[in-house]
C-alpha cells in the first residue's frame, strides 16, 4: 500500500522537486551569492566550498560535563582550586559533588523528556540524582551499573583525558564545541529526527499537511509497543514519517549521500526513561530510533532507501576516495558509549571512523562533525537556552576534525544539529533550507531552525586560508559490522567499577 501511494504521488512531487532544484539552481552566482535563500539574497560562506565531504558521527548519552568538564579553557565544572563548587541534592540527605569517574562501564540515568525537564529544574540544574534514584523501579538487569542499590551516583561522575585520551587529543589538534546543545528537550529517537530533518512530529497519515509537532516523536504513548517493536525488528515498519528531511534536498540538488548504520543492536530502550529494557535488532534494513531514514516519506519516493548502508561500506567508500558529499554514521549498543557500554570500546570505534577519513584520498577536502545525541541523565551545569517550544535540550560533547579546521580552538558559539544541517546547505545547497514557504513539501513546523538567531555557524570552526593539516592518527581496534556484546547486555556480571585500559599501540602522526 505504502509503495502504491508512492506511485501515486510520483507526478506531483516530481514536479516540485525539478521547480525547487530550477530555482535554487538559477539563483547561484560566481560571487557566492544566492537569489531566494534564507534571507533573500544571501551569501554563502567563503571558502566552505572546500569541504566536500560532510561526516556526521554521533554516539550516544554524555553530558559536556561527564567527557570535558575539566578540559582547560572550556566552560566546565565550576572549581575553586580544584575543588567543584556545586552540589546536587540527593534523596537520602545532604548533596553529592562532581567526580572523577576512572569506571570504564557507567550507568547514567533516565533521559526521557520529564527527565530532561526534572535535570534542568527550571534552570537549578539539581534534579539529576533524584532523577536517577526514581529510575531504580524500571531496572531489570542488576548487572547494569544503574541498578546497583546504594552506589555512588554516576551521574554526577566526569571522565578526564586520562579515560578518553583520543577525545581530548581532538580538542587540542582541532576543535573542541563547548555550547553544543541537543536540538530538543527531550530523549534520543527526537534528536536523531532533528539531525536529519530539525524537527519531530507525529503524522496522521502521509502527507506532509498532516504533521503535528510532537517533542517526543511519532509513536503511539511517546514509547514503543510491542507492535511497533515486532515491525521494526523485521525492517518493516506502518509508520510513515511525512514531514521533509535534508535528504529531499540533496536529492533535488543531487547531491550524494549515504546513512552507514552498523549492525547488532539498537544502544537503548524505546522508552527512555527507563533503565534497562530487552534488545532490539538493529542494522541497515531496520528503521528504528537511530536509522530514521527509512521511515521518511520522501526517502521512500526518491527510491534512496539505498543509500542507508551498513558501516562497512564507508570504510569501503574512504578507502577508495569515494565518500559522498554527506554521510551519517550510527553505532550499535556495543560501540555506542550508551550506559551501559564500555567508554574505552566506542572511543575505539569513533577512533577508526576518524582515522579512516584521514587516511583517505578525499582527507583535504573533508569535516568531521562528531556529538552525542543527548545528555544520557549526566550532570551538565550550563542551564540550556530556549529557542522555542522544543529546545534546546541539555548540553552534550561536540568536536570538528577536519585539515581546515583551527588547532586547539574552544568554540563558544550556542549550537546544536541544526548548525550542522545549516553547514551542509550552505556548502551544498547554496543555502536552501528546511523551509515549507521554499522546498517543494510544505510542513506545519513551527520555525525554520537553521535560521534562528540564537544559533551560530559550523563556519567559524575553519580556517579555509590555511593549507590542509596532515592528519592525527590515533591507537584503536578496528570495528566490525557485527561487534562482539558485552557482558552488561547479556546478563553476565559487567566490570563494575573497573578502570578503562590504556590504547592497544602508541599514538602517531601521518602526513
Amino acid at each position: 500500500m505504502l509503495l502504491q501511494w508512492f506511485s501515486r504521488r510520483s507526478a506531483a512531487i516530481a514536479l516540485s522537486a525539478a521547480a525547487v532544484t530550477s530555482v535554487a539552481l538559477a539563483g547561484c552566482t560566481s560571487s557566492g551569492r544566492v537569489t531566494g535563500g534564507p534571507a533573500g539574497t544571501y551569501v554563502v560562506p567563503p571558502g566552505i566550498h572546500k569541504i566536500k565531504h560532510v561526516i556526521v558521527v554521533t554516539q550516544e548519552n554524555r553530558s559536556f560535563d561527564s567527557y570535558f568538564g575539566t578540559y582547560p579553557g572550556a566552560d566546565g565544572i565550576p572549581m575553586s582550586h580544584g575543588v567543584p563548587t556545586v552540589c546536587v541534592p540527593h534523596p537520602a540527605g545532604g548533596c553529592t559533588r562532581p567526580y572523577r569517574d576512572r569506571a570504564d562501564v557507567n550507568g547514567g540515568g533516565p533521559h526521557g523528556e520529564p527527565n530532561a525537564v526534572a535535570d534542568v529544574g527550571g534552570g537549578t540544574m539539581d534534579g539529576f540524582i533524584r532523577q536517577r534514584d526514581a529510575a531504580h523501579q524500571t531496572c531489570r538487569v542488576p548487572n547494569d551499573p544503574a541498578c546497583v542499590v546504594g552506589a555512588t551516583p554516576d551521574v554526577m561522575g566526569y571522565h578526564t583525558g586520562a579515560e578518553i585520551p583520543n577525545y581530548w587529543t581532538y580538542a587540542r589538534d582541532f576543535v573542541l564545541n563547548d555550547h553544543m546543545f541537543e536540538p530538543v528537550k527531550s530523549w534520543s529517537l527526537p534528536d536523531h529526527l532533528y539531525m536529519v530533518s530539525a524537527w519531530s512530529a507525529r503524522c496522521r497519515n502521509r502527507s506532509p499537511h498532516s504533521c503535528v509537532n510532537d517533542i517526543v516523536g511519532p509513536y503511539k504513548n511517546h514509547q514503543f509497543g510491542k507492535a511497533v517493536q515486532q515491525e521494526l525488528a523485521t525492517g518493516q515498519t506502518s509508520i510513515d514519517l511525512a514531514w521533509t528531511d535534508i535528504t529531499w534536498l540533496l536529492y533535488t540538488h543531487h547531491v550524494s549521500w549515504r546513512s552507514y548504520v552498523q549492525n547488532g543492536a539498537q544502544p537503548d530502550c524505546g522508552n527512555d526513561s527507563a533503565e534497562t529494557c530487552a534488545p532490539v535488532r538493529q542494522n541497515a534494513r531496520t528503521p528504528g530510533i537511530w536509522n530514521p531514514l527509512p521511515m521518511f516519506g520522501d526517502v521512500q519516493h526518491d527510491h534512496q532507501a539505498g543509500d542507508i548502508q551498513p558501516l562497512g561500506s564507508y570504510f569501503s567508500a574512504a578507502a577508495a576516495g569515494r565518500l559522498p558529499a554527506v554521510s551519517w554514521i550510527t553505532p550499535s549498543a556495543p560501540d555506542s558509549e550508551h550506559p551501559p557500554a564500555s567508554v574505552h570500546q566506542g572511543q575505539a570505534y569513533v577512533t577508526s571512523i576518524v582515522n579512516a577519513a584521514m587516511k583517505s584520498p578525499d582527507w583535504k577536502s573533508t569535516a568531521i562533525f562528531l556529538s552525542w545525541d543527548d545528555w544520557g541523565g549526566f550532570y551538565d551545569h550550563v542551564v540550556p537556552p530556549r529557542v522555542d517550544r522544543n529546545g534546546y535540550g541539555l548540553r552534550v560533547p561536540a568536536m570538528v576534525i577536519s585539515p581546515y579546521a583551527r588547532k586547539g580552538y574552544i568554540d563558544h558559539q550556542t549550537l546544536s544539529s541544526d548548525a550542522y544541517l545549516k553547514f551542509i546547505e550552505d556548502d551544498f545547497l547554496g543555502g536552501a533550507r528546511l523551509d515549507p514557504a521554499t522546498d517543494g513539501r510544505a510542513d506545519p513546523r513551527p520555525d525554520v531552525r537553521e535560521n534562528s538567531p540564537d544559533l551560530g555557524t559550523m563556519t567559524q570552526d575553519f580556517n579555509f586560508s590555511q593549507p590542509p593539516r596532515a592528519p592525527v592518527l590515533l591507537a584503536t581496534n578496528p570495528p566490525t559490522d557485527s561487534p562482539t556484546i558485552p557482558p552488561y547486555f547479556t546478563g553476565q556480571p559487567p566490570c563494575l567499577g573497573c578502570t578503562i585500559p590504556p590504547p592497544a599501540t602508541p599514538r602517531s602522526r601521518a602526513g
